[in-house]
């Protein structure tokens, strides 16, 4: 199965970009899932090196890091 995950919003704020690369990264631990996750606009902030995550969010850097290393993320 092949997945794209398109995120256009930034990482902190909204839930949105957190909601997708969490579903993102359940879907790429099955077997023969093809994964591709593209960041346009202000979710390119989203693969930003030392983010100061706010109090109270998850830090999304780290969400994309770890998906880079299964799959593919490009932005």
């Amino acid at each position: 199965m092949n997945c794209l995950f398109v995120i256009n919003d930034a990482p902190y704020g909204d839930e949105r970009p957190y909601n997708a690369l969490r579903h993102a990264m359940n879907l790429v631990k099955r077997e023969g899932v093809q994964l591709k996750v593209f960041l346009v606009a202000d979710a390119v902030y989203c693969a930003r090196k030392d983010q100061k995550t706010p109090e109270g969010y998850y830090n999304i850097e780290r969400m994309v890091k770890s998906l880079a290393k299964r799959g593919k993320v490009a932005t």
